[in-house]
């Protein structure tokens, strides 16, 4: 068995477990930016995703588990510029990933979405979940999704990028970054003291965009000893069904980035070019 034919039987054995409502066709190299997709067999309407695994990526794939909705993955394999490919920017024109294409939109017309707190809000809207359900409970819940947009995200980024993968070490950056991560945990740990989740009692699309970034924990230079309330909230979210299954989805093509190429893509001009 080779080793594309290899992995194709795994990720048919993954999906056919998990939904067997979809079937897995092999890679098709003249879709653009797509590296394999996931087909309904009913052929009804569903969303089309557009990501790789990555914290931002696993958002959207932890909060279609969550709601159900049937999804096609398009793998959009950043490290070979896939993201800065003409039919990617129709729907994603900031360049980067996750994006969807829901055929049955708010008009029951086709809709494209970038940036994963838009998605995210645009998903808990459509299937009533996940957004809190009175108007202080959702102003709560979107103050924490945008402490993460703002904040948790970009930050606990930069701290990944001078601790790991800057091509030099800087030691200002580094502990610049190091200790805005401690500072961002400690604020997750004051507020999990006294509530089960971020905005409150209830699991929502806060935590859905807070967890992927926590899970690189070590890489940020964080000891959870440091933060037991921080702790308790990650393994509760870990143990949740929908994202054990989303936190994979994808995952078996994500790569070491140690292909200078791929870098150049992630961190070098390629990214200020103008298209």
């Amino acid at each position: 068995m080779n080793k594309d034919t290899g992995f194709q039987h795994a990720l048919e054995r993954r999906w056919s477990l998990r939904r067997s409502s979809l079937i897995c066709r092999r890679p098709d190299e003249n879709r653009d930016p797509v590296s394999f997709f996931l087909i309904k067999k009913n052929g009804n309407d569903m969303i089309d995703l557009y990501s790789m695994a990555t914290p931002n990526g696993h958002k959207i794939h932890i909060m279609l588990e969550e709601c159900g909705l049937p999804y096609r993955i398009h793998h959009v394999d950043i490290g070979k510029g896939d993201q800065f490919k003409p039919a990617f920017l129709k729907i994603s024109p900031n360049n980067k990933i996750p994006a969807i294409v829901d055929s049955d939109g708010p008009d029951g017309k086709p809709i494209s979405l970038f940036e994963s707190g838009a998605i995210l809000i645009y998903l808990a809207s459509k299937v009533g979940q996940f957004l809190g359900e009175t108007d202080r409970e959702k102003y709560t819940t979107l103050q924490w999704l945008m402490f993460q947009m703002g904040g948790l995200g970009p930050m606990l980024g930069q701290a990944h990028h001078f601790r790991i993968y800057a091509p030099e070490k800087i030691d200002y950056a580094v502990t610049r970054y190091t200790n805005e991560a401690k500072r961002l945990y400690g604020v997750l740990d004051k507020q999990l003291a006294n509530h089960a989740y971020l905005a409150g009692d209830t699991y929502t699309i806060a935590d859905i965009a807070c967890f992927p970034w926590t899970r690189s924990w070590k890489n940020q230079g964080i000891d959870w000893a440091d933060y037991p309330h921080a702790k308790r909230w990650f393994d509760t979210i870990s143990e949740r069904p929908a994202v054990q299954r989303g936190v994979e989805v994808l995952a078996a093509l994500r790569k070491p980035l140690v292909d200078e190429k791929a870098k150049e893509m992630l961190f070098g001009q390629t990214q200020y070019n103008k298209r």
